[in-house]
């Protein structure tokens, strides 16, 4: 490479012709990404691009979300808890970002959102699709959310996922197929109901507590399980907050509450046991 003016020359051996092949553009459909925003404002408001694209890319990084907690569940049903562990992992990063990206909204002032927030109707986050599907995959089932979706194509899909098992329960699962006593009580749950505590699970959880060494892939997943929950808490947290910070405590424009409707959902929790365990561990040292 060599600079000339201040001019960085091109290396011989870079592509400039695409008349023939595929181009980045094209791989990645920047022409249908780059004109879905869609400012519905007049005139104009300068801040409207900032929210749309805040929730755009939000919504992108939960369809990553759910194709990967998926693929979790496919690998627990295989007894591939190593290939699950890594997928939570990525999860996990995931949900930093998006916990990361409140910081960007934040910056939107509350005389600013006032000025476009009544063009948004009546659309509100709450409707999101997706972080529903996540919320069902990850325990937090609620069958009256699908009256949100009626007539929409993601009900169908949004039913069929509340009949199905969580990411719990299939690690649960993996756990009697090792001979983990896993009760039949939670094995013969009825999974389309919001996951509440078992205490019976309490003893199984203690003996991988108390013998870290012993059921260290167990412990580690356990672990992963714990971070993710409080990775998401995070998020609602910082959605909470963002929210409080730009409307005070105004109704949702979908009709909620608002803030204190955000407020309550940090009381929900996916893996209750893995937290009250803690409780439950008995001092190892003498």
């Amino acid at each position: 490479m060599t600079i000339h003016d201040g001019v960085r020359d091109l290396e011989g051996g870079i592509k400039t012709d695409f008349s023939t092949s595929m181009d980045y553009g094209t791989y990645l459909d920047l022409d249908t990404l780059l004109s879905a925003q869609s400012p519905v404002s007049r005139p104009e408001h300068h801040d409207e691009l900032l929210f749309i694209i805040q929730h755009q890319t939000t919504e992108l990084w939960l369809k990553l979300v759910l194709h990967e907690l998926r693929a979790v569940r496919e690998y627990l049903d295989a007894d591939r808890l190593t290939r699950a562990l890594k997928t939570l992992s990525r999860v996990k990063h995931i949900q930093r970002t998006l916990a990361e990206q409140w910081s960007v909204l934040a910056t939107l002032t509350p005389a600013e959102y006032a000025e476009f927030r009544s063009v948004l109707g009546p659309s509100s986050g709450f409707q999101s699709y997706q972080y529903r599907a996540i919320e069902f995959l990850l325990g937090n089932k609620n069958a009256r959310m699908l009256e949100v979706f009626a007539g929409t194509p993601q009900h169908a899909e949004l039913e069929a996922l509340l009949h199905e098992p969580t990411v719990y329960d299939c690690f649960l699962r993996l756990l009697a197929r090792r001979g983990y006593p896993i009760p039949d009580s939670v094995l013969q749950r009825d999974v389309a109901e919001a996951w509440v505590e078992h205490p019976e699970l309490l003893p199984v959880l203690k003996t991988v507590y108390e013998d870290v060494d012993g059921h260290w892939d167990v412990y580690e997943a356990c672990e992963t399980l714990v971070d993710i929950e409080d990775a998401f808490q995070f998020w609602r947290f910082r959605h909470m907050s963002t929210v409080q910070r730009t409307i005070g405590f105004k109704r949702g424009t979908g009709g909620s509450s608002g803030v204190g409707f955000l407020k309550r959902a940090l009381d929900l929790t996916f893996f209750p046991e893995l937290i009250s365990v803690r409780t439950e561990i008995e001092d190892l040292r003498d």
